[in-house]
């Protein structure tokens, strides 16, 4: 074709063909691809040789496992064909496919109408907002009743289903749609394609057609209605952008990441960078493509944006993966309700077996092989027994192991009752993380939401980027069974990185204790999966029907006609399991019994459950809630209750719950001067305000002075302290106005304790134009000298002034100023000396909070304070 015609690109859509198990989906993909002249002759499921149905499993069995992939002209739109798995043990290969797709085509049994599990693919469809186009099939069957059909697809789909067999409808009819068109409508009298178009792209409008795959009836009318119809997808993006949505192998072994490009175009050998689902960064060559345009797989030498394809030599991607531009997909909505233990040959160790495992693993992430440290066993989750024969199958052809499962046990979720913040520390010797999150419950079926509200001059958006992989890397647990959480929104509120010691890992360390930590501080809930069913039984079994769906748990509504009775509603999994063989029993087979995984909601016997499993949240030493400080270049362990007192960023939703910007704590406190003498008032009575005595003898006696009878005044040196303390100091590197405020909060916390007087003085000799600042902080009285002033010269003059007028100690290592105060006769403190001081003053700061919230009251010896042993501040 000369170059002048290809120069109009055609269009490109994606639709994904979706259907109950045995409607008839793979037959009419095969009458579609037959019709448009990929195929010469439409295979059968029956006879076992379709061309989408490949795999000798498949074959075998009689229904589509793995979801296959086709490409076809019609008009002017060429279309990728995306042919989904109906059985509901496998609708989490379907839903992969929902993120890549523009348009799907549901396909409805005539003859069964629509089924449960109908209702849950309609109910994906619209959490991923795709425009639908209905197909009902099998109408050459006698049981076939077009109008009992599109009746029940109004009532229980959406009243937006209209006939479009015979080609448009009334016209009017389409504009009472919506109210722009109406109004359009009137103007013009007339419903335009793309006016259609934009209708079933709003979802306020579902065409449908009727006819029969197996005989090619209305086939032809639903390639013109797509070709017509179709919502036209958005122009693409310049810049490279794709989503994965699934991962396979091929007969030689080699991994296969199937694509859907949004953006630019990809070539073999070209290098690709991408993070893992660890978080890692990785940048990976493409040793190769592959494209579909018919039924066959062949290499390509480019991929542009629109197309559907392979990329070959990338080891680390996964199903739901954004790449480039590409955001990742939502989590799945289908989930296993149910583990099994999965029994190996006898000889293989189960841990040898894992890497294998995880091959199948990643080409059907809802099969998920779980180690059970506990028990020493491999645990399996699947969605039902049909997934167990495929599973078994799939592990003898690739791997030539013989197994089995056994009866299987239910999988719980745990959320919580009300928001509560989670804060995790990280700080071994050399590292350093903080991560605050709030937890917040969500309605049932909602999963888990990921979220930042947190100042980027607070904390970098890179780190923030990577806090929130960290979330979603991996299954967090609750804590009452272990079970994963669910249902919860999780927003980062604060965090905090230091400039030289803070690596990626940390913050994966700071935020999964942080999640734990939030969870052993709330309300847990206990939530176990529901089947949502529908039960069809004789009139003359009605209330048997009842007694049991009540005896389960169940919540259900009736319809009764003329011979059946028709139960639909909802029951737990633990409850309702097996049941289909119960009802053909006591029916005598004329019951029809369908049940879909529904949602999770409370479970109905938690505490048995909860005693039954017996798990232990502390003892679970790789999801631990404990936050790891440091003090005296040694990393110490904090428990989960006491953290809080510990974290050097205060958001407030972990103390009095009123939110504000994230803030440095004063030392390992946060309190204020008027609550602490409140604390103090209530411990021991009404303050003197005398100076505190000197500890035991195994304390630093030299750095506490004794009891002095006048108020004393410490003059400190305040830039030779900061870089005299090693927490001080590291936070200077990072921000010297951070670790100003660090040193007069922690000064606040020590007046409030001891009642001195406290002068801190920071130079300002060498800021030109200086004039100098004297303010007060919270009682503690600030001084930045004034250009060409030093410190040491402003403390010397002030030593003078008031030394011979109250008890006066100066804080620094500055000699010239140790000096100036051994000739003046005041007490003089080195910074190192100082800082053991604060940290026993911070002690007992603790332990009388301690007391005071057990409700204790502490000793009072005199008019002085007694104080207690305890360890310092940077010790605890």
């Amino acid at each position: 074709m000369p170059s002048s015609e290809r120069a109009a690109p055609r269009r490109r859509v994606c639709i994904g063909v979706l259907a109950h198990v045995d409607a008839g989906k793979t037959t009419l993909s095969e009458a579609l691809l037959h019709r448009a002249g990929v195929l010469k002759q439409p295979g059968r499921v029956d006879h076992g040789d379709t061309a989408l149905d490949t795999h000798a499993l498949e074959r075998r069995r009689g229904i589509t496992i793995f979801s296959a992939q086709a490409g076809f002209s019609w008009r002017d739109t060429d279309f990728t064909l995306l042919d989904t798995p109906g059985h509901v043990d496998f609708s989490g290969e379907m839903e992969r496919t929902l993120s890549v797709i523009d348009l799907a085509v549901l396909v409805i049994n005539g003859a069964d109408g629509v089924q449960a599990h109908t209702e849950t693919l309609w109910e994906l469809l619209r959490r991923y907002r795709l425009p639908v186009f209905l197909f009902v099939t099998k109408m050459d069957l006698e049981a076939a009743d077009r109008d009992r059909v599109l009746e029940a697809l109004r009532e229980r789909l959406d009243e937006g289903a209209v006939d479009f067999s015979a080609g448009p409808p009334d016209p009017e009819e389409l504009a009472l749609r919506d109210e722009a068109l109406l109004d359009r409508y009137l103007d013009t009298g007339t419903v335009t394609d793309a006016d259609v178009a934009a209708l079933a792209k709003a979802r306020k409008l579902y065409p449908c057609w009727f006819g029969s795959g197996l005989r090619g009836t209305g086939v032809t009318e639903l390639l013109d209605g797509l070709a017509r119809f179709s919502p036209a997808p958005g122009a693409p993006e310049a810049r490279f952008g794709a989503r994965v949505f699934k991962i396979s192998r091929d007969a030689q072994g080699v991994r296969q990441t199937h694509v859907r490009l949004t953006g630019g175009s990809l070539r073999p050998r070209e290098s690709l960078r991408y993070r893992r689902a660890d978080g890692t960064e990785t940048e990976e060559k493409l040793t190769g493509l592959r494209s579909c345009p018919g039924v066959k797989w062949e290499a390509a030498e480019t991929l542009a944006a629109g197309e559907t394809g392979i990329l070959l030599g990338l080891t680390g991607t996964y199903a739901g993966q954004g790449l480039g531009t590409e955001a990742d997909a939502p989590a799945p909505l289908l989930s296993p309700a149910l583990s099994y233990r999965l029994r190996l040959p006898e000889g293989l160790d189960p841990r040898a077996a894992l890497p294998k495992l995880r091959e199948i693993e990643e080409e059907e992430p809802l099969l998920r092989f779980v180690w059970n440290a506990r028990a020493r066993q491999i645990e399996v989750q699947l969605m039902g027994r049909v997934q167990i024969e495929v599973l078994t199958a799939l592990l003898r052809d690739r791997f030539g192991w013989e197994t089995a499962v056994d009866a299987g046990h239910v999988n719980y979720r745990e959320t919580i009752a009300a928001p509560v913040e989670g804060a995790g520390h990280y700080e071994p010797l050399r590292h350093y993380a903080e991560v605050h999150l709030l937890l917040e419950p969500l309605p049932a079926g909602e999963g888990l939401r990921l979220a930042a509200d947190c100042p980027a001059d607070s904390l970098d958006l890179n780190w923030q980027r990577l806090i929130l992989t960290h979330l979603a890397e991996k299954p967090h647990l609750g804590v009452l069974t272990g079970s994963p959480i669910t249902d919860l929104r999780i927003t980062l509120t604060a965090g905090r990185a230091h400039l030289k010691h803070t690596e990626g890992g940390d913050f994966r360390q700071a935020t999964y204790r942080a999640v734990r930590q939030g969870l052993m501080k709330a309300q847990s809930v206990l939530l176990e999966p529901y089947y949502r069913f529908r039960l069809e039984v004789p009139l003359a079994q009605t209330g048997r029907a009842i007694g049991d769906i009540r005896a389960m748990r169940g919540s259900f509504s009736t319809e009764t006609g003329a011979e059946t009775t028709v139960l639909t509603g909802e029951a737990p999994v633990s409850e309702m399991r097996d049941y289909v063989a119960l009802v053909a029993a006591y029916t005598g087979g004329r019951g029809k019994f369908s049940c879909v995984m529904g949602r999770y909601l409370p479970c109905h016997n938690t505490a048995e459950v909860v005693a039954s499993l017996g798990y232990d949240p502390e003892a679970d030493v790789e999801n631990s809630p404990d936050s790891v400080f440091c003090a005296h270049g040694a990393g110490f362990v904090v428990r989960w209750d006491r953290a809080d007192e510990y974290m050097h960023l205060d958001t407030g939703l972990g103390r009095d719950r009123t939110p504000r910007a994230p803030r440095l704590r004063m030392g390992n406190l946060n309190i204020d001067e008027k609550e602490l003498e409140a604390i103090m008032e209530r411990e021991f009575g009404p303050i003197r305000r005398p100076m505190y005595t000197r500890p035991a003898a195994d304390r630093s006696a030299a750095a506490v002075p004794l009891l002095r009878e006048r108020r004393e005044t410490l003059v400190i040196d305040g830039y030779n302290v900061i870089f005299a303390w090693d927490e001080l100091k590291k936070l200077a590197e990072e921000s010297l106005n951070d670790a100003r405020s660090r040193l007069a909060e922690i000064l606040v916390n020590y007046r409030g304790f001891t009642g001195s007087e406290v002068v801190l003085v920071f130079d300002g000799y060498a800021v030109k134009g200086n004039p100098g600042e004297k303010d007060s902080f919270h009682g503690i009285r600030v001084v930045y000298t004034k250009q060409n002033e030093s410190a040491d010269l402003y403390i010397q003059g002030l030593l003078h002034e008031i030394g011979k007028n109250a008890a006066v100690r100066v804080v620094t290592s500055d000699n010239l100023i140790r000096l100036s105060a051994l000739g003046s006769g005041i007490l003089r403190t080195n910074a190192r000396e100082f800082g053991n001081e604060v940290d026993w003053v911070m002690g007992q700061i603790g332990d009388v909070l301690r007391r005071s919230a057990q409700g204790s009251h502490a000793a009072r010896l005199g008019d002085a304070l007694v104080t207690v042993q305890t360890p310092g501040a940077s010790e605890l």
